[in-house]
C-alpha cells in the first residue's frame, strides 16, 4: 500500500511539474523578447561569439542595478537553449556563447525583426482574451480586433510604426526562407520568364528570386501605403492594387504567407484571381505558395508542436493554417487542376499550384 501511495504522489508531482513548465512557457517567450530587446546576441557576436557577463554588460544598455537580475536572465536563456554556457571565461566568470538559435538573432536580418514582430504587445495581448473569444458565437471579429478595435492590417495602415514593424518582419522572415528557398527548390523558379508577388510588401522575396535567377522579371502587388514606402535600385516593379480586384500578368503568380490569413471563400476568390493573370499549364503558368501544410515533413513532435501553435496563433486574425485536405479543397474549388508540396523549408513547405 505505502508503495501504491508513493507511485500516486509521484505521479501527481510529476503531472504538477508538466502543468507549471507549460504554464510559464511564456516567460521563455518573454526572456527572448528580452534577448532582442537588450540585442544580447550582437553584445556576444561582438566579442567572437562568446562572451562574459561583464563583456555583455559592457555592450548594453543596462541599470548598473540590475547585472545580477540579467545573470538570472541569462539562466532562463541558456536553459532553453537560446546560449550556451562554459564553466570558465577568465576571472571566475563562465562564458556565454551562442548557439544556430541565437545567430538567428544576430543583426536585423535574419530572424530578429520577425520574432521582435510575433512577441510585440500589440500582438501578444489578444491572445490573452482567447477564452473570452471562444464563447462568442461565429461569425465574430477576431480576438485581435476585439482588443485593438481594428483588424491588423486597417491599423497598419493607420499606425506607421506598426506598419514598420509589420513590413521590417516580413522582410526579415522572406531574407531568411527565400535564400533557402532558391538553393534547395530553385527548380520551382527555373523557366519563369516573370513572377509576380501578391502581397509581397517591401519586396525581399522577389529580389532574392531576381538575384537568383536574372532573367525572371519580378514585381510585387501591395496596397498602395505600403508600395508608396519600397525600395528604389532594385529589378523589382512595385504595383500599387488589391488582390482581391485584379493582379497583374506574369508567368507565375507567387503568395508568401498570405492565404492562411484568409478564410477558404476569399481563398478561393485570391486564387480565381491568380489563375486569369497567369498562362495556362502548358504556357508554363502556376502558382508557387509557400507556406505552411500541417502534417508536411517530419514526424517528429516537435514538428506538430509548431504547426498546431501557429494555427492557434494565426486564429488572431481569423486565419487558418491548413492540412494537404485542405488545401486540395480550395484548389479544386478555384479550378485548378494539380497541386505539388515540397516540404524542404522546415515547417513550412513550397506548394506548386497548377492551373
Amino acid at each position: 500500500m505505502a508503495l501504491t501511495g508513493q507511485s500516486t504522489d509521484k505521479a501527481l508531482l510529476d503531472a504538477e511539474h508538466e502543468l507549471w513548465r507549460t504554464s510559464f512557457s511564456y516567460i521563455k517567450s518573454m526572456a527572448i523578447k528580452s534577448a532582442l530587446d537588450l540585442r544580447l546576441a550582437d553584445a556576444i557576436h561582438h566579442h567572437g561569439g562568446a562572451a562574459t557577463l561583464s563583456q555583455i554588460v559592457a555592450r548594453v544598455t543596462l541599470h548598473p542595478s540590475k547585472i545580477q537580475c540579467l545573470h538570472r536572465l541569462m539562466r532562463v536563456l541558456t536553459l532553453s537553449s537560446v546560449f550556451t554556457i562554459q564553466p570558465d571565461g577568465g576571472a571566475g566568470e563562465p562564458l556565454y556563447a551562442l548557439t544556430p538559435l541565437s545567430r538567428l538573432l544576430v543583426g536585423l536580418h535574419n530572424s530578429a525583426s520577425i520574432m521582435a514582430f510575433v512577441l510585440n504587445p500589440v500582438l501578444v495581448t489578444p491572445v490573452l482574451g482567447i477564452g473570452v473569444w471562444f464563447q462568442h458565437a461565429l461569425p465574430d471579429p477576431s480576438f485581435f480586433e476585439h482588443t485593438n478595435g481594428k483588424a491588423l492590417w486597417e491599423m497598419a495602415g493607420h499606425d506607421a510604426t506598426l506598419d514598420m514593424l509589420v513590413n521590417s518582419a516580413m522582410v526579415s522572415d522572406s531574407r531568411f526562407i527565400m535564400d533557402i528557398a532558391v538553393r534547395e527548390a530553385g527548380d520551382v523558379f527555373r523557366g519563369l520568364s516573370s513572377l509576380v508577388d501578391i502581397g509581397g510588401g517591401l519586396g525581399a522575396a522577389p529580389q532574392i528570386i531576381s538575384e537568383a535567377f536574372p532573367h525572371v522579371e519580378c514585381s510585387v502587388l501591395d496596397l498602395e501605403h505600403v508600395v508608396s514606402n519600397a525600395p528604389t535600385g532594385t529589378n523589382v516593379k512595385y504595383v500599387a492594387g488589391d488582390m482581391f480586384q485584379s493582379v497583374p500578368p506574369a508567368n507565375a503568380a507567387f503568395l508568401k504567407s498570405v492565404l492562411h490569413d484568409w478564410d477558404d471563400e476569399k481563398c478561393v476568390k485570391i486564387l480565381k484571381i491568380c489563375q486569369k493573370a497567369i498562362p495556362p499549364r502548358e504556357a508554363g503558368g502556376k502558382v508557387i505558395i509557400i507556406g505552411i501544410v500541417v502534417r508536411a515533413g517530419p514526424p517528429d513532435k516537435k514538428h506538430k508542436e509548431v504547426h498546431a501553435l501557429l494555427d492557434l496563433n494565426i486564429m488572431f486574425i481569423n486565419g487558418i493554417e491548413r492540412d494537404e485536405q485542405e488545401w486540395s479543397k480550395i484548389f479544386l474549388e478555384a479550378g485548378y487542376s494539380d497541386y505539388n508540396i515540397i516540404p524542404v523549408l522546415g515547417f513550412r513547405s513550397i506548394i506548386e499550384v497548377c492551373p
